[in-house]
């Protein structure tokens, strides 16, 4: 008898509008229905689109980023009921593989314009622009950010299983709150949005209640994880995550081929369709058994090796450009440590843009260097001097080159 293969839980269609696919959805309710079972201690491959469905194309304008609608995101593979999970357990899952597509081996990243979508330096960088990164076995380089290779750490940006009517309610309160109370000039939150969400293979009765109440699924929340973006949560992790209806009902999506710390212009990472193989636990009483009150995981083995002493690390403080200080602000610290390298890089012929895209996408770290000496948090960002082909030490002699240019909208 042969060995017995995995079995691919749910196949993706590339040309296919991703809310014709009946095994996809873009809102958290627990009335979506499950696409199928999968059993406890199963492992199975799952097929993702990209986060946007598939609007952005291998193209050398940036027109898809600036004009993408944010109504129909994040488009998740799922959900799937595991056997034996049942509210209160804990679900683990074990990623053993990610992948990009064999006939798609491309991905994107994108700066969003700040009137659709922004990013963490939108005020300073309000356009949109994009890069598209071409896949090379387990390294990736781009035409539209030149003399930069490295080695993707490939991981989901969402995994999170179904909330309750409850918790689905309880989300949608504090953000309301939220969302009422700010006086910024700026989204703070996104409320529920009926337009464009899947609701699945859900009927038409159920699909306006669930485009009616369904959270968006733009944040990571702690009852469930979702939206994180850990890059670190790649090959060989495990994740443990809280179950809050019968089955779990499991979704994932949002691959991504790498990311750095932060994910600093929203559309940051190497953003990419693909295949996860995942591995699925059932632990019973889990939430009581380990007073989780968040998700928990365990990183796997796999991380790009750059060596000791190979990364140039840049400090950020909570004093902004403008000269205001602020009291501990981490956001503000990290803030400025991204403006530090963004001016460090641009000596060498590259603009502003393409270093905001290279910081969001490339395996940099990013640390919380003090957060106890008032006034100042203090924060920091590693770039690894590997992933050019040129020296960026410091001691070392600056030559400019023509850096061409990332993709603009018209």
């Amino acid at each position: 008898m042969g060995v017995k293969g995995i079995r691919t839980a749910i196949k993706v269609d590339l040309d296919m509008p991703a809310w014709e696919q009946p095994g996809l959805h873009n809102r958290w309710h627990p009335d979506i229905p499950s696409h199928g079972k999968i059993a406890n201690n199963e492992v199975v491959k799952i097929e993702c689109l990209d986060w946007t469905g598939g609007q952005i194309k291998n193209n050398d304008s940036a027109d898809d980023i600036k004009n993408v609608d944010l109504t129909q995101i994040h488009y998740l593979s799922g959900p799937f009921d595991i056997e034996t999970a049942e509210p209160g357990d804990v679900l683990v899952v074990e990623i053993q593989d990610v992948q990009p597509f064999e006939e798609q081996p491309w991905g994107f990243s994108g700066v969003f314009a700040r009137r659709n979508g922004g990013g963490f330096l939108d005020e300073i960088y309000p356009d949109a622009a994009k890069a598209i990164w071409d896949f090379e076995g387990i390294f990736c380089s781009s035409r539209h950010i030149p003399h930069v290779r490295f080695a993707g750490l490939i991981h989901p940006g969402i995994l999170g299983c179904a909330p309750s009517a409850e918790i689905l309610e309880e989300w949608n309160r504090r953000e309301g709150e939220l969302i009422a109370a700010s006086t910024a000039d700026r989204d703070v939150a996104k409320p529920p949005e009926p337009k464009n969400a899947h609701a699945g293979s859900a009927e038409d009765s159920i699909k306006a209640k669930i485009a009616r109440e369904g959270a968006r699924t733009i944040p990571g929340r702690p009852e469930h994880g979702g939206n994180c973006d850990i890059k670190n949560l790649s090959r060989g992790s495990k994740i443990y995550l809280p179950v809050h209806v019968p089955g779990a009902k499991f979704s994932v999506g949002d691959l991504h081929f790498s990311q750095g710390d932060g994910e600093v212009s929203f559309c940051g990472a190497i953003e990419m369709a693909g295949v996860i193989t995942l591995k699925f636990n059932v632990l019973k009483d889990g939430i009581a058994k380990l007073g989780m009150k968040s998700p928990i995981f365990h990183a796997g083995p796999v991380e790009p090796q750059f060596g000791p002493g190979r990364y140039l690390t840049f400090e950020g403080f909570s004093v902004d450009e403008h000269g205001k200080q602020h009291y501990m602000d981490a956001t503000v610290a990290y803030r400025q440590t991204c403006l530090r390298v963004i001016e460090y890089l641009r000596r060498y012929g590259y603009s502003d843009y393409q270093i905001y895209l290279l910081l969001s996408c490339a395996p940099v770290q990013g640390h919380i260097a003090g957060i106890v000496d008032i006034p100042n948090a203090c924060t920091t960002m590693g770039i690894p001097m590997d992933i050019f082909d040129f020296d960026i030490r410091p001691e070392a002699e600056v030559v400019e080159r023509d850096m061409g240019s990332c993709a603009f909208a018209g």
